[in-house]
């Protein structure tokens, strides 16, 4: 299988083309996850993020749901499985999301997956997934969010935390619309 250019530097911001290849990735990871975690169903495994939007200019990063049942203190019984199939746990600190990430190099510098470990239902579940059908559906807010991200990128290639508060905004109310 052919597969896609994936891969971004500590805090680089760049935008690719939509690739269609990044759905083949996807589902390669997938299969690799079910095969470690037979406990887990392929809708516990969700494909997000902007590779996950058709036509979207995205950074080429694949970005992963996978929804655990485990309370966040417990959530490290992940931590073998998923670094047997090359994901390693990273320091990120959010409320009730674990990140994992798979590397292109063996510095660990150059990221191409990521593996966002989410209560399975929970509202930001939920969110994650309806922003990607959501964003699949409707062409002008895929094309505002396009836009959004490209007003970003011509001014910095730089910083990542910058570029995700930059979106943030949209993003609520995408999540917005889901809730009524």
């Amino acid at each position: 299988m052919k597969r896609p250019q994936l891969g971004l530097q500590p805090d680089q911001v760049l935008l690719v083309e939509h690739d269609p290849l990044w759905k083949k990735e996807y589902e390669q990871i997938s299969s690799e996850l079910l095969q470690q975690l037979p406990s887990f169903t392929a809708d516990r495994i969700q494909h997000i993020g902007s590779t996950a939007i058709t036509g979207l200019q995205a950074k080429p990063i694949i970005d992963i749901a996978l929804g655990v049942e485990k309370q966040e203190s417990q959530w490290s019984v992940y931590d073998q499985p998923l670094r047997a199939v090359g994901f390693y746990r990273l320091r990120v600190q959010r409320q009730q999301e674990v990140v994992f990430a798979r590397f292109a190099d063996a510095e660990f510098r150059v990221k191409t997956h990521f593996i966002h470990m989410i209560p399975y239902g929970s509202e930001h579940w939920l969110d994650m997934l309806f922003f990607r059908d959501y964003m699949n559906v409707h062409e002008e807010a895929r094309q505002q969010y396009a836009q959004l991200k490209m007003d970003f990128t011509t001014r910095q290639q730089h910083g990542i935390a910058e570029y995700t508060e930059y979106k943030e905004q949209f993003i609520q109310h995408i999540f917005s619309l889901r809730k009524g």
